[in-house]
């Protein structure tokens, strides 16, 4: 079981293989991440647009780029197509976003004829490292699906529970993240909670789901014990489920400009994983969102 993001990135060094493919790769911050996966021994790349100013980023970090494979490509679309086409081809084993719109990678990705679809629900899944917490807080999903109806939530916490399997995780423990613990039969969020947690396909996962609970009651155990409330798992969740995009992207950007926390993220149910990284992600995010990808590929 995975409790921190060294030793998510330690792991990735003792898996074996791992090509990243990146679309845009002419940025700075995305150069440096590419040569940080590779002197770490985490992962090769194909670094994918504009090779003039790819090859110039790479001398400013020290690097030779004819150490480097780069792919020549103009457009966002163009960079996206190329990125996504050398994954289909085989010569690589997971896509990385780099200087361009999430949405023109995410259209290539989902091309019904030279896309990456699985017939999944992509669905992203982030990893914390909370300076206050002892092991890694996963939140999913903060970055694709923005309303998840209750299908959707099944799918998702079947993504994520795959997921944290592949990083050793035997026994998982998912809350369900809402307003209150109280049902109000008129919140959506909560009455699909209460049948998300009677489920019986969790069995498969060695995954227990429990909620609606606040926040409080999904990480506090202390908590737990002032409201009085009890269910396998309270207040040592390893994964949040959170009911719209706005929550989990709010609850994620707390934990890091509040909290001190670092993080990693990928996307899950293409054929391969997909790194989304922001320019504002510090250096050791990107590396360990590689370092994610790789594992879980």
């Amino acid at each position: 079981m995975i409790t921190s993001l060294q030793e998510l990135t330690g792991l990735a060094k003792r898996t074996p293989g791992g090509i990243v493919s990146v679309a845009a790769a002419h940025d700075r911050g995305v150069v440096e991440a590419a040569a940080a996966a590779r002197r770490e021994g985490i992962a090769d790349a194909v670094l994918v647009g504009h090779v003039s100013e790819i090859a110039g980023f790479l001398k400013e970090l020290g690097e030779d780029p004819a150490d480097y494979r780069m792919t020549e490509a103009d457009t966002d679309r163009d960079c996206a197509e190329k990125a996504v086409a050398e994954i289909r081809n085989g010569a690589a084993d997971f896509l990385m976003k780099g200087m361009l719109p999430t949405a023109d990678l995410m259209r290539a990705v989902l091309d019904k004829e030279r896309g990456l679809r699985t017939g999944r629900l992509l669905s992203h899944i982030m990893a914390f490292e909370v300076p206050a917490c002892k092991k890694l807080l996963f939140l999913t999903d903060g970055g694709i699906n923005t309303f998840p109806d209750y299908e959707q939530k099944e799918a998702i916490l079947e993504n994520a529970a795959a997921v944290l399997r592949s990083l050793g995780y035997e026994r998982i423990y998912a809350a369900c993240v809402c307003g209150a613990e109280t049902v109000d039969p008129k919140v959506v969020s909560m009455t699909d909670a209460v049948r998300l947690s009677r489920s019986a396909r969790w069995d498969e996962y060695h995954m227990t789901v429990y909620g609606p609970v606040g926040l409080d009651l999904a990480v506090s155990r202390d908590s737990c014990r002032h409201k009085s409330y009890r269910a396998p798992g309270a207040g040592e969740a390893d994964l949040l489920l959170v009911p719209t995009y706005e929550v989990g992207n709010g609850i994620g950007k707390a934990l890091l400009y509040f909290a001190g926390a670092e993080d990693a993220g990928v996307v899950v149910g293409a054929k391969v994983p997909i790194i989304l990284v922001s320019r504002s992600d510090s250096p050791e995010s990107k590396l360990a969102s590689i370092a994610l990808a790789k594992v879980v590929r």
